[in-house]
């Protein structure tokens, strides 16, 4: 598994789930749905796929079209693939905000649920146990709204300066999930981008477009199977 430049992702990391909550807009184009409980604005004759995350999911710094829920929909579109994205990525998105934000979410109808939360809690040292206990929760939700739903995790990975108990600990907690609730896995998100200068953008961490749409080959890899 491809590992962080341990003095770029430290920097780069703080950055990434540090974004001031001015910024926490869930991203929208023409091929991404907004997050909306309005299901009247969806199109009844596609199933739902929900990306719920932070900067990553939201595209934070890029254009929408090129964050990698919107490169997702245009893979599905060239295969006329009955599904359209729903981009519910808030930056600085933390495991409790989220699960604060997920009811109302969930007042449409979703068929596929991405779950891409949990480092922003790693980077503030957010007790495991309380970060899991969290996203079990986002997870549990999901399923007693739909149990149909078919549910993608995935995993991420923190700098080394917290601590190998920690790191492992919080590393661990993803395979954890998935494995408990059948859910397909991601083991790393930012596989071959993370620590890479020429794949992110000046801050050394949030993806450029080319590395956003790595990212997206890495979500479909796992994705694709599901639908």
């Amino acid at each position: 598994m491809h590992k962080f430049s341990a003095t770029i992702a430290l920097a780069a990391l703080l950055c990434l789930f540090s974004c001031k909550n001015q910024e926490n807009k869930p991203a929208a184009e023409s091929n991404t749905k907004p997050a909306t409980a309005d299901s009247s604005k969806t199109d009844t004759s596609k199933k739902t796929i929900l990306f719920f995350g932070n900067s990553l999911t939201a595209g934070y710094g890029i254009e929408p079209s090129q964050a990698f829920p919107a490169l997702i929909q245009k893979k599905i579109d060239s295969m006329q693939l009955p599904y359209q994205v729903i981009n519910g990525g808030v930056s600085g998105e933390t495991s409790a905000g989220g699960n604060s934000r997920i009811d109302w979410i969930l007042r449409q109808h979703i068929d596929v649920f991405v779950l891409e939360l949990g480092g922003n809690d790693g980077l503030r040292g957010i007790p495991v146990d309380e970060t899991k206990k969290n996203l079990q929760s986002i997870i549990d939700k999901v399923l007693a709204k739909n149990p149909s739903t078919k549910l993608v995790l995935a995993g991420m990975q923190i700098p080394p300066n917290m601590g190998q108990d920690y790191i492992g600990a919080f590393k661990n907690l993803f395979p954890e999930l998935a494995k408990k609730n059948n859910m397909a896995f991601i083991p790393f998100l930012l596989e071959g981008v993370g620590g890479e200068p020429d794949l992110n953008q000046r801050d050394g961490i949030h993806p450029n477009e080319k590395g956003a749409e790595i990212v997206a080959g890495n979500v479909w890899k796992v994705l694709q199977p599901e639908l």
